[in-house]
């Protein structure tokens, strides 16, 4: 085959059109002696070219022909050239794996095992498998066997002969045929064991539900009895070593390799339980301890070796207790659990390649089809089988899911299991990654019959494929329920109302009856309302039931829908299914203040679908556009209506942006920082607080003195809404500051400015559908017993002569919110010499700080309280840490600039900075008060009304932890952590407050 010098020889352009990517290597290969006689044969070429790696197959095939005697060399290669079967099943395999090229190389003779096309060799079951590996005596021999069965396997897959279904279950067959033999190994080695026992094994996984994987555990549980008159203890000890000595033959790695681990995890107590068990001892346990995801399991459980009567006795028995699972009370928080997925341990650079754990990837086909099959196979034995597929097309014939959503599935679920097939196929390694290197997807691409630009056919493929999963695997729950009410879709068979009401109770629906009755009202007809909502509610349905309380979020889309349904611009928003859809239903289920807020005024529901909507607005458009409302509105009340319709608009705003930063979405993930959602909430909630006041002091100025007061006049924000950190339900905490004008009487001026107070009250608390914005000037001089209002000589003259210690705290907090600028600065100017002192505070003044802080806590903690628990007074809530930081500012705010800010978190910041509290210190302390910060946003958002402890009712607990970033079923969890951080800080105040 020499080519002249400088030109390509034409063989190199032939082996490039065959497909080969290094024709110099291959020419190289077909120049060897052994393929002198068959080089040129045209089929040879023909046949390399169809495989999946023609280059692979063709090194493969000369190490082969190497190997052989020199007669059987011959052989093979006449019956190569001559035998279409062999020649493409032995290079078909060649080109798909290099493991099974190996094998032949150390075995030469084992091509034979190709050459046979009977019509019982195209679909073997356990028997053929079985007299495949009947002369394996040990170990060793026992790889050598399974190997040239698995070369049968393989064969026949690569050539189209078996579909991926038929492949996995004589995969599935050959294990159980594997089992059987090494346990016969195992009764050999040692006969009294042998015949004092009765041993089963009982099949679990993909090997149970006859589905195997080319190279994957192979799950059992093993079952053991004594014979007649035999020791039960001396029976299930001889049980067990035979078990034992199963799993070494299978797993252990000899000069042939392994086979496949054998994996008993899945028995009762798992790696901690016994490995063999009677089977009165698994019943006491399946009656017993058992969890869902145990049931689960026994799905696919299947009696595949050993004693044949013992195995039966077990499927027999453990068969009712997996049907009977989702009645069990607990039933509801398992699924919630199981169904929320665990990437969480897959490597963030492999998530996008996981064809198993991945997003649209295998276990989401069937772990909904194991759920659905949980809930309806209870009255329904059509359902009891163990197959992915077979149960897909069970559920689809009996109408628990649509025709077509199951075929979707079926050939989506095909294609990722030939894929996955595949990938394992190449080296016989266990692994679920799509591989990144060009020529292994090329070696994919082209093993799955993708012959032109493999590549990007491979990812095209298989990212739709996964897109359907994702779209479908919820959708699958929830579809069949909208035409069991909407009674669409003529001959469909449907869920019956009792199967409807069974599927919502499982997915955590507490009254089925009424959600069932929602989706009739909100998808029955032909309106194109209804035909929108028939499309997104099998989506929300999912998100809902993702959330602590299912059956408010159904309710709440209802009365959203019915409120805006022929709204052109809401319909359009739900259409998309997006970001939109998705953020409401997170809103609409997490709790009562949202909903609330929403269905007053449902238009807000616009502020879900704009990209930028849940950013918080600042405070200087927000007054504007409330001073512009006003400015428009023809009485006071009007004025201030329209003002506080602004407020509840923008508390719904930072409402569910606070709710959707928890939860996170399928795009955006949860919020990781908590102190942002607390910082975030805290300043627009001020902010808007602010702007309303500002708008309730317009509308009262002007009903009566036009644009101007006879006397300047400004509010001071206090307390929570002076440090910028006021919750959903905090009052607002305010001082009154007045200076006459010049030429205007005192006297008249103080009448003035209190009748504007009042008015400014009076006019925020009129009865409305919106939530009221509470003045409390109870921090004023005096109290309750001073002067609402007073001038700012007034208060110059009063924190002069008789400012306690206790009101300098206080005003640590104190800034301008509402009302002339200038006046609010002058006020901050007389303040900051009382509340930073020069020098800092005296002993007496620490003293009697710290005699307040101890009387409050032993006074205004509720009767009956848990102080462990209590958010503001408790054990290192958040009074704890705002009076150790106060004290700090108090102590060294004249010297430290930073430490002059109403700001809490700030504060503590600057303290640290300054070397006045240590790192560890000063994060503890923060984490507690971000901690109960959170806590009261959560029981606002929860109840709707505020509480500074943890709610007693179940679901509105679940739904606090929820908020909090804690799983279902993890309410104890998050009461331990709240202990366990606020302990820690109590402990830091304990030290830097008290001086302990």
């Amino acid at each position: 085959m020499a080519a002249v010098p400088g030109r390509r020889s034409s063989t190199f352009t032939r082996l490039l059109r065959f497909g080969f990517t290094d024709p110099s290597a291959a020419e190289r290969l077909l120049d060897t002696p052994e393929l002198a006689s068959v080089r040129t044969d045209p089929v040879l070429l023909d046949a390399l070219g169809a495989t999946a790696d023609p280059d692979l197959a063709l090194a493969g095939l000369v190490r082969i022909v190497e190997a052989q005697e020199p007669a059987e060399r011959q052989a093979l290669l006449d019956t190569l050239i001559t035998a279409k079967p062999l020649r493409d099943r032995l290079l078909g395999v060649l080109g798909a794996s290099e493991a099974l090229g190996d094998h032949l190389a150390r075995h030469p003779r084992d091509w034979h095992a190709l050459v046979t096309y009977e019509a019982v060799d195209l679909h073997p079951g356990v028997a053929e498998f079985e007299r495949g590996l009947a002369l394996a005596q040990d170990p060793v021999a026992l790889r050598v066997a399974y190997r040239r069965c698995l070369l049968t396997i393989a064969a026949r897959d690569v050539c189209g002969t078996t579909d991926v279904a038929e492949t996995a279950a004589e995969l599935a067959d050959l294990a159980t045929a594997t089992l059987r033999a090494a346990l016969a190994i195992a009764r050999t080695a040692a006969p009294d064991d042998a015949a004092i026992c009765r041993l089963a094994v009982i099949a679990m996984g993909k090997c149970g539900g006859h589905e195997l994987n080319y190279v994957s555990d192979v799950d059992v549980i093993f079952v053991g009895e004594p014979v007649d008159g035999a020791d039960e203890r001396k029976a299930v000890q001889a049980a067990t070593r035979l078990a034992s000595h199963l799993m070494r033959i299978c797993s252990e790695t000899t000069v042939e390799g392994t086979i496949w681990p054998v994996d008993a995890n899945l028995r009762p107590e798992g790696r901690n339980g016994p490995l063999v068990r009677t089977l009165s001892s698994h019943l006491a346990y399946y009656q017993r301890w058992a969890k869902t995801w145990e049931f689960q399991a026994l799905l696919k459980a299947r009696a595949v070796a050993g004693d044949p009567e013992l195995g039966a006795s077990y499927i027999e028995a453990v068969s009712p207790l997996v049907w009977q699972a989702a009645e069990r009370d607990n039933f509801v928080a398992d699924v919630q659990k199981m169904r929320r997925r665990v990437v969480d341990n897959i490597p963030a650079a492999q998530v996008d390649r996981e064809l198993k754990l991945g997003p649209g990837g295998l276990r989401d086909v069937e772990f909904a089809v194991q759920l659905l099959q949980l809930v309806h196979g209870r009255g329904d034995a059509t359902l009891h089988s163990g197959t992915t597929l077979d149960a897909l097309g069970a559920l689809a014939a009996g109408g628990y899911v649509g025709r077509a959503d199951a075929a979707q599935l079926d050939e989506a679920y095909r294609f990722l299991r030939a894929m996955e097939h595949r990938i394992q196929l190449y080296r016989l390694r266990r692994t679920h990654l799509v591989p990144e290197d060009e020529a292994d997807l090329r070696r994919l691409g082209r093993s799955l019959g993708l012959r032109t630009e493999p590549v990007s056919t491979l990812n095209r493929e298989w990212k739709k494929h996964a897109s359907v999963v994702r779209r479908l695997h919820e959708k699958l729950f929830y579809r069949p329920l909208l035409d069991a009410v909407a009674q669409l879709s003529p001959g469909e068979t449907r869920l019956s109302p009792r199967a409807a009401g069974q599927r919502l109770e499982a997915l955590g629906y507490a009254d089925p009856a009424a959600a069932l009755r929602h989706l009739e009202a909100l998808s029955s007809g032909v309106t194109r309302k209804a035909a929108i909502q028939r499309t997104l509610l099998p989506v929300l349905l999912g998100w809902f039931a993702d959330s602590a309380d299912p059956d408010a979020g159904l309710l709440g889309f209802r009365k959203v829908s019915d409120a805006l349904g022929r709204t052109p611009w809401y319909l359009r928003l739900l259409r998309d299914e997006g970001a939109a859809a998705e953020n409401l239903a997170r809103v609409l289920s997490a709790g009562r203040l949202a909903p609330d807020l929403l269905l007053r005024a449902p238009e807000a529901v616009a502020i879900l679908g704009d990209p930028e909507g849940l950013g918080p607005r600042m405070r200087e458009p927000l007054e504007q556009e409330v001073l512009a409302a006003v400015g428009r509105a023809e009485t006071a009340e009007g004025a201030v209506a329209a003002a506080r319709g602004v407020r509840r608009r923008e508390l719904f705003r930072t409402a569910a942006a606070d709710l959707i930063g928890s939860y996170g979405t399928e795009e955006n993930p949860a919020e990781e920082d908590p102190g942002a959602l607390v910082d975030r909430v805290g300043n627009a909630v001020t902010d808007l607080n602010a702007a309303t006041l500002a708008g309730a002091l317009r509308a009262a100025v002007r009903a009566e003195w036009g644009d101007t007061l006879p006397t300047r006049f400004a509010v001071i924000g206090m307390g929570r809404f002076g440090g910028h950190e006021l919750g959903y339900g905090s009052d607002a905490d305010v001082l009154f500051v007045h200076e006459p004008r010049e030429f205007v009487d005192e006297q008249e001026a103080t009448r003035t400015a209190n009748r504007v107070v009042a008015e400014m009250r009076r006019l925020l608390q009129l009865p409305t559908a919106d939530p009221p914005l509470l003045i409390d000037a109870d921090l004023r001089p005096e109290g309750k017993s001073g002067p609402m209002v007073r001038t700012l000589a007034s208060y110059a003259a009063y924190y002069r002569r008789w400012s306690l210690v206790w009101e300098s705290q206080a005003l640590l907090r104190a800034e301008p919110m509402a009302g002339d600028a200038e006046l609010g600065r002058r006020f901050v100017e007389l303040i900051d010499p009382l509340r930073y002192p020069a020098e800092g505070l005296g002993d007496d003044a620490v003293r009697e700080i710290r005699r307040l802080k101890a009387r409050m806590e032993s006074e205004r903690m509720p009767r009956g309280a848990d102080p462990t628990l209590h958010t503001k007074l408790g054990r290192g809530g958040l009074s704890d840490v705002e009076w150790t930081v106060q004290l700090l500012q108090m102590q060294n705010g004249w010297a430290e600039p930073g430490l002059r800010t109403t700001r809490t978190r700030d504060a503590l910041s600057a303290a640290h900075a300054a070397g006045l509290i240590s790192t560890e210190d000063a994060v503890i302390l923060d984490d507690a008060w971000v901690l109960a910060t959170r806590v009261r946003n959560g029981v606002m958002l929860v109840r709707g009304r505020p509480g500074d402890t943890f709610p007693s009712d179940g679901r509105e607990l679940a739904a606090v932890g929820r908020y909090l970033g804690y799983e279902p079923g993890h309410v104890g969890d998050m009461l331990d952590d709240y202990r366990r951080v606020t302990r820690r800080a109590r402990a830091v105040v304990e030290r830097l407050f008290y001086g302990a």
